[in-house]
C-alpha cells in the first residue's frame, strides 16, 4: 500500500498561483502513475491532471491545459501541481492519487487516495 498526504492549498486572488504537493509513504512511488483529481461543492469529482510511473508522459483535463503542471519526484517520493493563472471555478478541494495500471484519467482506475487540500480562488 502507499499513503498519501496533500498539502499546499489556500486561499489565492483570480491570476495568482500556488503549488500541491503529494507526499507519498509506503511502497515505491514509482510502481504508481498518478494523478490529480478536484472535486467543487454539488459537483462529481472530476480529473485534473495525470503522469506515468517515470514522468515521460503527462495529460491535463482541458480546462486546466496551459495553466496547471504536473510532475513527480520519486527519489523524494512526491507529486506536484502546479497551479497558474487561478480562476474562481479552480474552487475545489484537490485530491492527489495513485494507479497500479498505466496512466489514466479514470478515478476508479485509482487504488490510493489522499484526503485532499482545499484550494479557494477569489474573484
Amino acid at each position: 500500500q502507499v499513503q498519501l498526504v496533500e498539502s499546499g492549498g489556500g486561499l489565492v486572488q483570480a491570476g495568482g498561483s500556488l503549488r500541491l504537493s503529494c507526499a507519498a509513504s509506503g511502497r515505491t512511488l514509482s510502481r504508481y502513475a498518478m494523478g490529480w483529481f478536484r472535486q467543487a461543492p454539488g459537483k462529481e469529482r472530476e480529473f485534473v491532471a495525470a503522469i506515468t510511473r517515470v514522468g515521460f508522459t503527462t495529460s491535463y483535463a482541458d480546462s486546466v491545459k496551459g495553466r496547471f503542471t504536473i510532475s513527480r519526484d520519486n527519489a523524494k517520493t512526491a507529486v506536484f501541481l502546479q497551479l497558474n493563472n487561478l480562476k474562481p471555478e479552480d474552487t475545489a478541494i484537490y485530491y492527489c492519487a495513485a494507479a497500479e495500471s498505466a496512466i489514466t484519467l479514470r478515478s476508479s482506475r485509482y487504488d490510493y487516495w489522499g484526503q485532499g487540500t482545499q484550494v479557494t480562488v477569489s474573484s
